[in-house]
């Protein structure tokens, strides 16, 4: 497993991930952490930046443009081993393993060696310092890069998680992450932050997208409002139909057989 140490972080951090290829939410958070007096120094990415929507090799420039520290998602570890598949740990044969053979191939079909190299050296796991306490930074689970870890996950999902990512680095007072698409905080010993994605909705029956952001006085979710309507026009135009352009408008996932059947209908999903 490789670990950047990125150091100690003075003042506000945000945190996100799933840009999932869209550049119009990407272009928003950009602004928001500027109007925030955020720098792309104090920006932690939680992976895939590739994904569902049109624009793969626009969001990877700007990402790499910025300086923002991004740790490996699974569609970046695929996309850098010129694998057929996402990799997103969804179940054989699945309405979501069936829509994502669409996307990950607009993505494979544009993204070019460069890009892939970047990929392929991305850290598995960041860690830094901020107003005393330790962070590690993963994108699924230390377990496996796939993991779905949910608000609703049993104690022994977390512990196991934990008890890998200080195998791995030593003890850590939080751990964040991505993955799922669901933005929430967890209190605890280490505590957990799913920082949500800026990509995709929560399946909470809204457009607007999640990011937190961490200060002195713990982290925060915060909701993003960008132009949904340009990225599923977006989406439209490069033939990406498989449903996911409407959830940018209606903030509803094309199917919900990924959640636990707690999380499905929006239940605790919009953070």
């Amino acid at each position: 497993m490789r670990i950047d140490n990125i150091g100690v972080l003075d003042g506000a951090v945000l945190l996100f991930g799933g840009v999932h290829s869209n550049l119009h939410a990407l272009r928003a958070l950009l602004q928001k952490a500027h109007d925030l007096g955020i720098p792309p120094g104090r920006m932690v990415c939680t992976g895939d930046v590739v994904a569902y929507c049109a624009e793969p090799v626009e969001c990877v420039d700007l990402i790499r443009r910025s300086g923002i520290h991004v740790v490996a998602g699974n569609c970046e570890r695929q996309l850098a081993s010129g694998a057929m598949t996402c990799g997103c740990g969804f179940e054989k044969g699945s309405t979501c393993d069936r829509l994502s053979a669409g996307w990950f191939a607009h993505a494979d079909a544009h993204i070019g060696a460069s890009d892939r190299q970047w990929m392929a050296e991305l850290p598995d796991m960041i860690r830094f310092h901020h107003e005393g306490r330790e962070y590690a930074v993963i994108h699924g689970g230390a377990t496996d890069i796939s993991r779905f870890v949910w608000p609703i996950s049993a104690d022994a999902v977390f512990s196991e998680e934990s008890n890998e990512i200080e195998r791995h680095c030593g003890s850590v007072d939080a751990v964040i992450a991505g993955h799922c698409g669901l933005a929430f905080i967890r209190p605890g010993s280490p505590g957990w932050i799913n920082a949500g994605a800026i990509g995709l909705p929560p399946n909470d029956g809204a457009p607007q997208t999640r990011f937190a952001v961490l200060t002195g006085q713990g982290p925060r979710i915060e909701r993003l409002s960008y132009d949904a309507q340009g990225a599923a026009r977006q989406m439209l135009a490069s033939g990406l139909v498989q449903g996911y352009e409407r959830t940018l408008l209606t903030g509803r996932w094309p199917s919900e057989d990924v959640l636990p059947p707690q999380l499905r209908g929006g239940a605790l999903a919009s953070g």
